[in-house]
Order: structure tokens, then C-alpha cells, then sequence
């Protein structure tokens, strides 16, 4: 790479750190104040609280890091704007396209960096914050449980606990659980325990009764256990748990897309509308810097504040991102297909291309004879 792109390339590098760590801080904060509140108040300690803020970073970053490129590019090219040093490039016979060469560079690493974040880390944190989010539910369901009274712990379950012990161990247990209208099931036991695996919350029963009736014939079974387990999770029924989508990285998702569906009870083109968002974000972090450097190339060179330029720029920001949002709609409400999703940066990376073409042009000042 020649001495001049690597130059852009550092200075383009070094502000994107910067924005990007400044942005982050800010949206980090946000959601801490409202994420520290809520453990703290359950009587959390700030262990807990720090693995759940590392945990929502992946997710955090991502959002950020198309608007910290952006911001990256417009600021460096602005700078070198008003100190002349694009002047002095285009007199040595480099053209806008030319120069933005390093622009390109940077926007792949930048995409590089947020497609990571949207297909693999994001996911598998979103998945372990999940997890983590069940299992604090159900100690703080634990905690909730009081004896001598009828609760419900999850939609159409009753549980009734004659007593709790200091340990946890809950004795005279009455559950009803009429989740599945075929069949309503009942359960009496001598003591019962909660329990967790895998972010599923379950209560275990010893020595016990189960009824189940049957609406449709009438018919009534019972039988006797020394050990059962029943899941009072309504968020994870089902074999394995069911999870978000947006808790599968995609390469879990692509090598078997039955197995994703079956888990996450989405149809497969709910699964390709995930999988397309998810990179259509990450190629917004590569046209955005490409985009707010080519509104900054155009017009004359002056010493003084470029702002027709950044307000330029700004502006094809902010349609590129609600045409982006537009086409989302479309495709999630099934209007269009997901290979949409990628029509809003195809159409602003062709802008940002004629923008450069036009740049290029001999520039006259206003007035100036033909």
C-alpha cells in the first residue's frame, strides 16, 4: 500500500477508535443505569452486574460502529480539507477515486469487524445473557415463592406450597398445569425443589401423584412417582428449551437449519430474513465511511469550515438509514423478499461512487468565464 493510504489508513483507524469507544461508553451507560437498578434491587452482587455488562457489549458495539466509521471518515476528510493536505494530493494528479482507495480499505475493516459482531459474538452472548437471565428469574422466583398460598409461577400454572424450609425445600406441593389444552395434568407430591440447567427453570417433585385428565374422552390417569420433573418455564417448553433466534450465531444456523427452526419455532424464512439483517448491517459499516467521504470531496477546497459538505453528508446518512428501515419493514412484513435489505447500500455506494466521478471534474470558481 502506497505511503499516502497508509497514512488515511491510520488516520481514518485511529478516529474510528475513538468514536466507536466514545459511543459505546455512552449506550453502555445507558442501559447500565437501567441494568443495575434491576440486579441490585433482587440483591445481586456487583459480580453479577459486571458479567451481565460484558454481555450486552457485542450487541452494543454493533449498533454503534456503522455511526463511529461514518463519523471516522467525515472528521479526517474534513480536517484534511481545511489544511490543504487534499489540495496538495490532487495536485500531484490524485483523484478523488484514486484517494479513496484507503476509504475502501478501511470500510472492509470495519464491515470485517461488525460482521463479526452481528453473525457470531453477538448471537452466542445473547444466548448466554439468556441464560443467565433464566436463571436469575427463577431465584428470584425462588425467593417470590410463599407458603400457604395459590401462585403462578408461569400463563395456566397454579402451585401451592404448604410450607417452605430454610433450605429451600418445599413440602405439601399442588401443581396444576393446564398448558396444553388436550390434556390438564395435576401433581401432588410430599416435597418439591426448583431447579435449574441450562437456563430452564424446572421444579422437581419426590414422592408424588400425577392426574391427567383427558377433556376430550373424559377419561382420568394416575400415577405415582418418586421422582418427576415438570418445566415451569413458559418462555422454554419444549425438548432442549426454546431459544431466540437472535440467540443463534449464523454458522450454527446455517449448518442445520431444521435443528434452528425446530429450537427457535421460526419458519425458514424467518431464519434467512435474520441471517440477511444481520449482514446487511455489517455492510452498512463498509459503505457509511465510503458515503460521508465522497459528500466531503465534493465542491471546491477552502480553508474555511466545510459545512455544506458535512450537512452533505449527514443528510445521505440519515436517508440511507431510513431507507435501510423502510426495506426492513418491507421484509419483515413480508412484503418483499430479504435480498432487499441490500438494495438501500447498493443504491448509496452507487450515490457515493457518481459523487466521486462528479469530484473529480475541473472545478471553476463561481462566475469564472468558460
Amino acid at each position: 500500500m502506497p505511503t499516502y493510504d497508509r497514512y488515511l489508513l491510520s488516520q481514518f483507524l485511529t478516529l474510528f477508535g475513538f468514536f466507536s469507544l466514545v459511543l459505546v461508553a455512552v449506550y453502555w451507560v445507558n442501559r447500565a443505569v437501567g441494568l443495575f437498578d434491576r440486579l441490585v434491587a433482587n440483591g445481586h452482587s456487583a459480580g453479577v452486574f459486571l458479567e451481565f455488562s460484558i454481555l450486552t457489549l457485542p450487541n452494543v458495539i454493533r449498533v454503534v460502529l456503522p455511526v463511529a466509521a461514518f463519523a471516522a471518515a467525515v472528521q479526517v476528510t474534513n480536517r484534511m480539507r481545511t489544511e490543504s493536505e487534499l489540495v496538495i494530493a490532487q495536485a500531484t494528479g490524485l483523484s478523488p477515486l484514486r484517494g479513496a482507495r484507503a476509504v475502501v480499505v478501511f470500510g472492509g475493516v470495519a464491515a470485517l469487524i461488525t460482521l463479526t459482531m452481528t453473525h457470531v459474538l453477538g448471537p452466542m452472548s445473547q444466548n448466554r445473557l439468556d441464560v443467565r437471565n433464566a436463571e436469575i428469574a427463577a431465584d428470584v422466583t425462588a425467593g417470590l415463592l410463599v407458603a400457604g398460598q395459590f401462585q403462578h409461577p408461569a400463563d395456566d400454572v397454579t402451585l401451592f406450597v404448604a410450607n417452605i424450609t430454610d433450605r429451600g425445600l418445599m413440602e405439601k406441593v399442588f401443581l396444576s398445569d393446564r398448558r396444553d389444552p388436550a390434556e390438564e395434568t395435576t401433581y401432588t407430591s410430599e416435597t418439591a425443589i426448583l431447579a435449574t440447567r441450562e437456563g430452564q427453570t424446572f421444579l422437581v417433585m419426590f414422592n408424588g401423584l400425577s392426574q391427567d385428565y383427558d377433556p376430550a374422552t373424559g377419561q382420568l390417569e394416575t400415577t405415582f412417582f418418586d421422582e418427576l420433573t415438570v418445566t415451569v418455564d413458559p418462555a422454554r417448553d419444549g425438548p432442549g428449551g426454546r431459544i431466540d433466534l437472535d440467540a443463534v450465531p449464523t454458522p450454527a444456523a446455517l449448518s442445520d437449519p431444521a435443528d434452528t427452526a425446530l429450537r427457535t419455532g421460526s419458519t425458514p424464512r424467518q431464519i434467512t430474513v435474520e441471517i440477511a439483517e444481520r449482514t446487511a448491517q455489517g455492510l452498512q459499516s463498509f459503505a457509511a465511511p465510503i458515503l460521508g467521504f465522497a459528500m466531503l470531496m465534493l465542491g471546491g477546497f477552502s480553508r474555511f469550515s466545510a459545512w455544506r459538505q458535512v450537512t452533505g453528508a449527514i443528510v445521505a446518512l440519515v436517508l440511507y438509514e431510513l431507507s435501510y428501515r423502510m426495506a426492513l419493514g418491507a421484509v419483515l412484513g413480508g412484503t418483499l423478499p430479504p435480498l432487499a435489505l441490500f438494495i438501500p447500500t447498493l443504491v448509496f455506494s452507487i450515490v457515493a461512487l457518481l459523487a466521486l466521478k462528479i469530484a473529480g471534474r475541473p472545478w471553476r470558481p463561481r462566475g469564472a468565464n468558460a
